[in-house]
């Protein structure tokens, strides 16, 4: 039983029931009992509570984050957000959502009863993409300590046909881009409203582009090299750090480390990967206008069956790496 606080419970109570964003201090001497006023106001309520400690910013955060995605999935989680304006974005997004459930909850109709079942089935989508992508950030809190990280990625190692690619993107530390995964499990539609949004919250991004007779030349190895460091170079600034897809890049005096299947653990890397990806599938698209007859725009110049025989019937154009395509001329 709480005895002898009943106005100030009335007034949490208030501000709880409130349609608005309500603040309110609980404030007096040591030990009169403010942490149990609060841990007994929210007994049986939806809740989210962080205890602050003395110690460090990154400490507290983590508290946050674990307190916020407890609540969020019902699950334990071991990831942080990156910043508590992160974690914030990600408690508003949820508290609207709990609201218009909680505004309706009563309302008998089938299509306000359908609605809430998909308001609550759209949080706990939400959910799951967040918990994703806190667990896509170890790299980036691994290496929180560099003010600018920059992932890089590639497209277009194995086609027959076009030039290879290289995305490189540093994202702000606080930043969070809904559905950004490897660009290859990502549909073509979704690959493009999400290099718009890259692009528009990078701090800097940059392309590196290696010509198919340069890969002939080189190998297309030391062009993918080629082109990384292309657009390491075109970014305006100087990462502190890299974080690479699979690979140590060459002469590059940047500290780096590569990360086997990086564009799925990083999503620095995974923002690089829809760079390079979607600017490689937009050239090809371009050639196909030039060179109709092998169906670039379809396949992009992978060595696709309507392509191999394309290069049977008409031979190879402009565009065909010639190092790669030798068995089918």
């Amino acid at each position: 039983m709480f005895i002898g606080r009943e106005r100030e419970l009335a007034s949490l109570e208030r501000l709880y029931k409130s349609d608005k964003f309500e603040f309110a201090v609980v404030y007096g001497r040591r030990r009169v009992g403010k942490t149990a006023l609060i841990n007994h106001f929210i007994e049986e309520k939806k809740a989210i509570y962080l205890m602050g400690v003395e110690s460090s910013e990154k400490q507290n955060l983590e508290n946050f984050s674990r307190s916020i995605l407890e609540y969020g999935t019902g699950m334990q989680m071991d990831t942080a957000f990156l910043s508590f304006q992160a974690a914030l974005e990600y408690v508003f997004a949820l508290a609207e959502k709990e609201r218009i459930a909680q505004s309706y909850s009563e309302d008998n109709r089938k299509g306000v009863q359908d609605l809430i079942v998909r308001v609550k089935k759209e949080k706990e989508k939400l959910a799951a993409e967040i918990t994703r992508l806190q667990e896509m950030k170890f790299f980036e809190r691994k290496y929180a300590d560099c003010s600018a990280i920059c992932g890089i990625d590639e497209a277009g190692r194995g086609p027959l046909a076009g030039p290879v690619v290289a995305g490189a993107v540093i994202l702000p530390k606080d930043c969070q881009i809904l559905y950004l995964n490897d660009s290859k499990q990502v549909s073509a539609s979704r690959r493009d409203e999400l290099f718009d949004e890259i692009q528009e919250m990078a701090v800097a991004s940059a392309v590196g582009i290696v010509s198919p007779q340069r890969i002939d030349e080189i190998n297309i190895l030391q062009a993918t090299y080629e082109a990384m460091r292309q657009a390491i170079d075109g970014l305006g600034i100087t990462p502190d750090m890299l974080l690479v897809d699979a690979v140590t890049i060459p002469n590059v005096s940047i500290r780096q480390t590569g990360i086997i299947k990086g564009d799925a653990k990083s999503v620095s890397i995974a923002a690089a990967s829809i760079l390079a990806k979607v600017t490689r599938d937009r050239m090809m698209e371009e050639y196909d206008k030039l060179y109709p007859e092998y169906g670039f725009a379809k396949h992009k110049g992978y060595g696709s069956k309507q392509h191999t025989d394309a290069i049977h019937e008409y031979g190879p154009c402009p565009i065909h790496r010639r190092t790669f395509i030798h068995k089918f001329i």
